[in-house]
């Protein structure tokens, strides 16, 4: 284990064209990034960006989307559950789910986007043996498209290396709580086919982690246990010093055994459900990508096919108060096909320029089987059903994006820039409903207490109406660079999400034929972010700082909402927020030895446009906080000494805060006035971690204990009335050792 280095202390050592480059400690102030889609100097993009490298994420037990939040000046993870996360950054978001939208963070790993909305799971993925993470804070529509409103997480997995054998190997043993054993390992080898032509890479993981909460509805104790496993293979061909064709396969299955959401009335660390809440994926990818260089430009080619399969199994007899046995057993299947080519300038000239096309086409397929359970319907006297399943049926959604992009960089002088990119795309969206599936009455006579056999109603097929959008979205800015070590830049940027309709448009409540009528869809949103920043180093590179400072207007706010009588999602707009604030990333050393990392972000986001109607249907209020916390940061202290003759120590320490803020809109939608009983916020909190490590020659063996002060705060409330437990608590204390070994 390398002692850490700030962020800004790496700097790339292969072609800087490259997509993937190995980083290595050099000075302050060098990091490359790909964050533009060509290689530069972290310092010199206009964009507020957090790099961690692979030693990083290795030294603070960062395995998964969990540690990267805190990692990360302005952004927090809202995790209702394993394969359950929802980035927001920002404050852009008016709740943690994202129930019916797509998400405001775009998630990649390497060229595919995973990132889906609040009711899709979306897998966890193995972070070991990665390029480096790069978080892009505000909208990059531009480059990576409408998913990406508010930011885009970029994972980066490492490239094969032709000249060098390698293997390397990390093992994590934790114990969580007083008795839940966590096991992690992970394993890598590079091995060299032909010298400087010819290489393959392979990795695996595997996660058993046993869960902390007990489920008095299914007499599970520690029912919320995690199994995990998968790997990739990466072949590497370069047959002439121009092309390079890379074939990449990974695999990765996660399941979870239960949700993690609690509900605190129950008693501490307590769920309640019929059976287990299962949000399981798999998910299979297959890439191509060709890279030549030509002279004067460097072509890429990148073809990706996802195969993604997924549960999403939850008890929703919170709807009403736990009175019927009422459940959703959906099973998911994604089919993804996503293509990009770019062809970007080499450096050098007053010009750099990157043009390039991107496709995305993927099909989902549901199945939605809502349940009842044997005992309920015999305890009822309930019968007509083929099984305890009172509604069947099978839908499936085709969905596209297609866009041209281009940016375009004039130099007037090696100290001042100008950049503008464009990016002209269309979205199309339209669902399905496949004949052969049918409904009951069963909720009625349920919930009046009805016996006798159910009236059996055929679903037939039916055609939803597709959803379209077509426009552009830009980003132009100015740079500046004082002296070498320092860069300030002012940016303005626009970022959109597609238009959304709903699976249910016109439907009339069967339980309330006065409540409101589920509308049309959804328009797209967008938003126009400013923002001004500087990025430099002083003091002979011993401190180093990014500094961001930025306002957004968002307009025409997609929103997700329910409907009173039967909590039917869907859909819809609201008039517009703003959002402001400052982000930082201090590292100082102060003495050798010893580093200092401080990041933190302040944050004003809420509602500053309604009318009555949009008040009336969303249960948004003038003035209502959007789902971020004013205040979030970390503090890092981190030593490095001689252990003794052949090893190094290293001891670190960081302080994590957390500000609380609301889960969702305060009142009940189609209720003006009414306070939502499912409204609540999150509790403020702050987190201490700490390791202590010694790194031999090719061995590392550190311990570590996460949560030390065994801080039990809420840091996620659901927004939906369907669940029993709403609540996501922190993690309790974990204590365990790490054993890394690299050849």
């Amino acid at each position: 284990m390398a002692a850490w280095q700030p962020a800004e202390a790496q700097t790339a050592a292969a072609n800087p064209s490259d997509e993937r480059q190995d980083q290595e400690v050099t000075s302050v102030g060098e990091v490359i990034v790909t964050a533009t889609r060509r290689a530069e100097r972290l310092q010199d993009v206009p964009l507020s960006i957090t790099t961690l490298s692979q030693d990083e994420l290795t030294e603070k037990g960062i395995v998964g989307y969990e540690g990267l939040a805190t990692e990360t000046p302005g952004v927090i993870l809202n995790r209702a559950s394993a394969n359950f996360n929802n980035f927001t950054a920002r404050g852009i978001a008016t709740n943690g789910y994202n129930a019916n939208l797509q998400s405001t963070v775009a998630i990649y790993i390497d060229e595919l986007p995973i990132s889906s909305n609040g009711n899709s799971t979306i897998l966890d993925p193995s972070l070991y043996d990665v390029e480096r993470i790069e978080f892009l804070r505000g909208p990059q529509g531009t480059l990576f498209g409408s998913g990406s409103l508010a930011g885009a997480l970029r994972i980066l997995t490492h490239a094969p290396d032709p000249n060098a054998f390698e293997a390397s190997f990390l093992g994590d043993i934790g114990v969580t709580g007083s008795d839940s054993l966590r096991q992690r390992y992970n394993g890598m080898v590079n091995i060299p086919l032909v010298e400087d032509q010819l290489a393959l890479r392979v990795v695996g993981f595997s996660r058993d982690e046993e869960g902390y909460l007990n489920n008095i509805g299914t007499g599970v104790e520690n029912s919320n246990s995690l199994e995990s496993w998968g790997g990739r293979a990466t072949l590497l061909w370069e047959p002439t010093d121009r092309l390079s064709i890379q074939l990449r396969y990974s695999h990765e299955e996660s399941d979870p055994q239960d949700s993690s959401l609690v509900n605190p009335t129950l008693g501490e660390d307590t769920r309640r459900s019929d059976r287990p809440d299962r949000f399981s994926g798999v998910m299979t990818n297959y890439n191509v990508t060709f890279d030549y260089q030509f002279n004067g430009a460097n072509l890429t080619s990148s073809s990706t096919w996802s195969d993604y399969d997924a549960l999403f199994h939850v008890d929703l007899a919170g709807t009403f108060g736990q009175t019927i046995a009422f459940a959703l057993d959906a099973d998911a299947w994604d089919e993804t096909f996503v293509q990009e080519m770019r062809l970007v300038s080499d450096p050098g000239g007053r010009f750099d320029w990157v043009l390039g096309g991107f496709y995305f086409e993927r099909r989902r397929d549901v199945a939605f089987n809502y349940r009842s359970s044997p005992e309920f319907l015999a305890a009822r006297g309930i019968t007509g059903l083929p099984d305890e399943y009172y509604q069947r049926f099978n839908s499936y959604s085709i969905s596209h994006e297609q866009a041209l992009f281009g940016q375009l960089t004039y130099r007037f002088t090696d100290d001042f820039w100008v950049t503008g990119g464009l990016r002209y795309g269309s979205t199309d969206a339209q669902a399905f409903t496949e004949a052969g599936g049918y409904n009951s009455n069963y909720l009625v006579n349920a919930l009046f207490g009805i016996p006798g056999p159910l009236t059996i109603t055929p679903i037939a097929a039916a055609e939803g109406v597709k959803a379209e959008e077509t426009g552009p979205s830009y980003r132009a800015s100015v740079s500046w660079r004082p002296r070498p070590s320092l860069t300030t830049y002012a940016t303005v940027a626009t970022g959109f999400r597609g238009p959304i309709v709903n699976a249910r448009a016109g439907a009339v409540s069967v339980l309330d034929p006065t409540d409101l009528v589920i509308p049309y869809g959804a328009d797209s949103d967008e938003l126009i972010s400013y923002e001004v920043g500087l990025k430099g180093s002083w003091m002979n590179g011993r401190l180093a700082a990014n500094l961001a400072l930025y306002y957004i207007d968002w307009n025409d706010i997609q929103v997700q909402a329910n409907r009173v009588s039967d909590q039917v999602q869907f859909a819809t707009n609201i008039g517009g927020a703003y959002s402001r604030g400052i982000e930082f990333e201090l590292r100082a050393i102060p003495a050798e030895g010893w580093t200092v990392a401080l990041n933190g972000a302040l944050n004003d986001a809420e509602v500053d446009d309604l009318s009555p109607e949009e008040a009336a249907i969303s249960g948004a209020v003038l003035g209502a906080r959007l789902a971020g916390p004013r205040f979030s940061g970390s503090l890092l202290v981190n030593y490095n000494f001689d252990l003794f003759q052949s090893a190094e120590g290293n001891a670190s320490v960081s302080v994590i805060h957390v500000g609380d803020y609301p889960g969702s809109f305060p009142n009940v939608p189609g209720q003006p006035g009414v306070v939502s009983p499912t409204y609540d916020w999150t509790e403020e909190y702050t987190i201490v971690n700490a390791t202590l490590a010694a790194a031999f020659d090719r061995v590392t063996v550190a311990a570590y204990v996460e949560n030390l002060f065994d801080d039990r705060s809420i840091n996620y409330v659901h927004p939906e009335a369907f669940v029993d437990g709403k609540y996501g608590v922190n993690r309790p204390r974990t204590v365990g050792v790490r054993l890394g070994y690299a050849f």
